[in-house]
């Protein structure tokens, strides 16, 4: 078969993942021939609109903070959560390779990451996020498609892989339609899907996750499931396919995320009649799904002081709140801006204020108050729930290779992040914790570039 160019390795999608692995190759490999294609015209992707916070245990930053943690006990905090899956292995190789994996990143990607020590997600017992002072995704990427700039390792934007190049079943390169509306044909020892999952196809979702097919989606745009349906046509298998990351508060009609520790710090949601309805302490993605069981609107009640505090450690709800998307009033005229039932968010204030206190229990279990009772000067955002990346695909094992169903290689196939069967369960939204999705697509695109890196170099010599 002719191409009308070939590399070591082509890298299908520009995210977290595909950077990483990118970065990961070059670096125990400087002379391996290396593509990135994206099909977006920028970064845009699900990396981009995250927190940026990867979860690792062990590292170098929790221990200057005095944090003490272990592969084992993050293993153990996201078995609590996620329960038994399809791909304990992965929950395994990538909690050991956590903590290595941020400190190559600011290391040798010359990313910047620091411990987040503001504020604990819920699932993980200690301080263990590890984010751009920022808090945003984008400077993640920024960072990383600096240094594959500094290594010149190129990164074509607008060129759309839309297939997979084989021969007698045998993988030998991707089809990429440029910009100018070619396809041209390029041959590859190595191809690595990391284009994310399928979140953005509602057939798909159909197939997988009927029960949100329907849900707002608010995640990257080109999460269209590409890497599903290639691999399965070389005979992939797939696993934990009905897990996904689902978020319970993506303002309305804003459409920017209301960060959890709002929650954390003491909130909660309320619907229409002003009434609490679950735990919110359950996290953002298992309080989605009750949030879809039900008709909204939904509202974060929350107070100045919590406001204030969140604000002042995290850019983006900062931001909100300077655009008018976080209302502050005394409960009477709150309730009459929202339409929210004054009489009955009078009621949940009062019993949750009781709760705080330790003066009573909560029916719906939550024990955690934050900062503590809530002051009389509230805050309000219409929140709606939303899908915003699946955590099932494509079977691979420690280093990434694609599985069939038997178990075997598919020889020069790999996959990470949402293209890859991820470590959140199998439990629709209940099993996601905070970073999950960052820790599978950074985790496995530096594993993925290792191994290949290594293969190259044992082909060489």
């Amino acid at each position: 078969m002719s191409f009308d160019t070939e590399f070591d390795a082509v890298i299908v999608g520009a995210g977290g993942c595909g950077l990483a692995a990118a970065i990961a190759i070059h670096d125990l490999n400087p002379h391996a021939s290396i593509a990135v294609l994206d099909k977006a015209d920028r970064a845009c992707g699900n990396t981009v609109l995250s927190s940026g916070s990867i979860p690792a245990a062990g590292t170098r930053f929790q221990k200057e903070a005095g944090v003490h943690d272990t592969p084992q006990m993050f293993q153990e905090d996201l078995l609590t959560i996620a329960g038994e899956h399809e791909a304990m292995h992965l929950t395994r190789v990538l909690t050991e390779t956590s903590a290595s994996l941020v400190e190559w990143l600011v290391d040798h990607a010359h990313v910047r990451l620091t411990l987040v020590d503001s504020y604990k997600h819920i699932g993980h017992r200690v301080h263990r996020l590890h984010s751009p002072p920022s808090r945003r995704g984008a400077d993640l990427v920024d960072d990383l498609l600096r240094e594959c700039e500094r290594r010149d390792i190129p990164v074509a934007w607008s060129n759309a892989v839309t297939g997979l190049a084989s021969d007698a079943g045998r993988l030998q390169g991707v089809l990429c339609a440029t910009p100018d509306g070619r396809v041209t044909r390029i041959g590859a020892r190595h191809v690595i899907l990391a284009s994310n999952g399928y979140a953005a196809n509602k057939s798909l979702l159909q197939r997988f996750v009927p029960e949100v097919a329907a849900a707002p989606y608010g995640g990257g745009t080109g999460s269209e499931g590409e890497a599903i349906v290639w691999g399965e046509s070389l005979g992939a298998a797939l696993a934990n396919m009905k897990a996904y990351q689902g978020h319970a508060s993506l303002a309305d009609p804003h459409g920017s995320l209301v960060t959890w520790t709002v929650i954390e710090k003491g909130g909660i949601i309320v619907d229409r009649s002003g009434q609490r309805f679950g735990d919110e302490s359950m996290g953002y993605s298992a309080f989605a799904a009750l949030e879809l069981q039900r008709g909204g609107p939904f509202w974060v009640i929350a107070d100045t002081q919590v406001r204030d505090i969140t604000a002042a450690g995290q850019e983006e709800y900062a931001e909100l709140v300077a655009h008018g998307g976080v209302l502050a009033e005394a409960l009477p005229q709150l309730c009459a801006r929202t339409g929210i039932d004054a009489a009955g968010l009078e009621a949940t204030l009062e019993a949750v204020r009781k709760h705080a206190r330790g003066d009573s229990q909560d029916t719906f279990g939550r024990t955690h108050w934050g900062l503590g009772a809530l002051g009389p000067q509230l805050t309000a955002t219409r929140i709606s729930p939303a899908i915003f990346h699946t955590q099932g695909g494509l079977c691979v094992d420690a280093d990434g290779r694609v599985l069939t169903a038997q178990g075997t290689a598919i020889a020069g196939l790999w996959a990470g992040g949402g293209a890859a069967c991820g470590i959140s369960g199998n439990q629709g939204s209940l099993g996601y914790m905070s970073g999950n999705g960052l820790l599978s697509a950074l985790g496995l695109g530096y594993r993925i570039g290792q191994a290949i890196a290594a293969e190259l170099t044992e082909v060489e010599s």
